[in-house]
């Protein structure tokens, strides 16, 4: 016959008949096997419960066998005339062994066939595994797995309330900022510089290739010249022109006279030259004196039209959008964007590693801040608890069927015999006691329907 995984004969306990002596199963030191891939675990403490349910079915096969004793001893009694009583006695006993054997029968039809005989609706369990496992499933999707059940359990727990007051404490703060500090860096660490830089410099540059800059440039320029935040800036200019000319006046001078025609006297050139020098120099000492200076105005002027073109002259736009294409599609500029990620990414590992970073200090007065307010403030508690509710049922209900499958599928992956084994050792014990019961109420329903049969006249 076959050998079942636990080393018993397809006749063993209840197997093969009531008795449930089938070969090998009362061998309490029978090696425990390890479980088929993909199939439940069978442990010691299985293997130990396992041990337990074979006792209980030697206590109910044992008490069989003293009503079936007890039924042969009152009928022999009764054929030898000792008296009235054996008839009670042994109507009990043979509605007990009767009891018995029903509850037999139905007990082993859950995990076998008994008598290894191919009865209709016999090895439940083996045979129809996935139907349950399928059955399971749609129990836990309907009853556990619904929007409602799902929301009313999270209402019910209260979790912003119990977060905030965690989070209130500053021991569970710092615990929670070190936490983070340490998922950062990890993340960074994970992260590879070249993948990231990639990522940010495209980024960048497709944004700032989909943004047209010059009206936003143009707004800007023409509400600075309107505030005059522009004169600090000619300011600077004019004094750093007139000093750049007081201390390169040779160089000015020499420049003039350079450019000179050939045929002109050279004490000419020189006169000429120191001409436009002090012009120059007036030119430069006035605007940077005079606050109401025309050249200024005409910067003024040159500026507020600039600003106008930036906004609405379709050439300027164009010229402007063109040199920053020019601009970016410079290897420095890439270099410069690609360098970005890596001044962050090092500041950042710098602030969590650093327990007394502004970063980490601010995340951990965020932490308790956030702690106080869900601690003491119901509405702010209300919205936490509906964002999670919210979330949790969109989850439940989106991919129900992908966690019931994981019931479904799991079931369907054990082998039969092994998932009868386990199932039997859990719940065998109990079910031996279904046995006994029937014994005893069999033979207590027999005992009182003879004695009113006894009674009402039969015979």
């Amino acid at each position: 016959m076959k050998r079942s995984p636990d080393g018993e004969r397809g006749g063993g306990p209840e197997g093969g008949g009531p008795d449930g002596g089938g070969k090998g199963g009362g061998d309490t030191a029978e090696r425990v096997m390890p479980a088929p891939l993909g199939s439940l675990t069978y442990s010691a403490a299985d293997e130990e419960k396992r041990r337990g349910v074979r006792r209980m079915k030697a206590l109910a096969t044992g008490l069989l066998l003293t009503v079936a004793l007890v039924y042969g001893l009152a009928k022999w009694g009764q054929s030898a005339g000792a008296g009235a009583w054996t008839g009670y006695v042994a109507a009990a006993a043979e509605a007990g062994m009767v009891g018995a054997l029903a509850d037999w029968f139905a007990v082993t039809a859950l995990f076998r066939r008994p008598m290894g005989l191919p009865i209709p609706h016999t090895a439940i369990i083996p045979t129809k595994k996935d139907t349950l496992g399928r059955s399971l499933g749609d129990f836990v999707g309907e009853n556990f797995l619904s929007g409602d059940v799902v929301r009313l359990r999270l209402r019910t727990v209260g979790i912003a309330s119990r977060l905030g007051t965690w989070l209130s404490h500053p021991e569970h703060a710092d615990r929670v900022t070190a936490e983070l500090a340490t998922a950062v860096r990890g993340a960074l660490t994970v992260l590879r510089d070249s993948d990231v830089q990639a990522v940010v410099g495209e980024a960048i540059t497709r944004r700032a290739d989909a943004a047209e800059v010059a009206p936003g440039i143009g707004a800007m320029l023409e509400k600075v010249v309107a505030d005059g935040g522009h004169r600090r800036v000619v300011d600077l200019v004019c004094v750093r022109a007139h000093d750049w000319l007081v201390a390169h006046g040779d160089s000015v001078m020499a420049a003039v006279t350079g450019g000179a025609p050939g045929w002109t006297p050279r004490f000419v050139d020189r006169k000429v030259g120191e001409r436009v020098y002090k012009e120059l120099l007036r030119f430069a000492a006035e605007m940077r004196d005079m606050p109401d200076h025309p050249a200024r105005g005409a910067v003024d002027r040159f500026l507020a039209d600039f600003a106008r073109d930036l906004q609405s002259d379709t050439d300027t736009r164009a010229r402007v959008e063109r040199l920053k294409s020019e601009l970016l599609g410079r290897g420095e500029v890439q270099d410069v964007i690609a360098s970005v990620w890596a001044s962050v990414r090092a500041m950042i590992v710098a602030a969590a590693e650093d327990e007394r970073s502004e970063l980490r200090l601010r995340v951990r007065a965020g932490i308790l801040s956030l702690g106080a307010r869900m601690a003491g403030d119901g509405r702010l508690r209300a919205k936490v608890d509906g964002w999670l509710e919210d979330a949790a049922v969109y989850v439940v209900t989106t991919y129900r069927g992908e966690i019931t499958s994981l019931i479904t599928d799991t079931i369907a992956s054990w082998d039969a015999e092994h998932t009868s084994r386990k199932i039997e050792a859990h719940i065998g014990r109990d079910l031996q006691f279904i046995r006994i019961n029937g014994t005893v109420v069999g033979a207590l329903a027999g005992l009182c329907i003879y004695g009113l049969t006894r009674g009402l006249g039969g015979g």
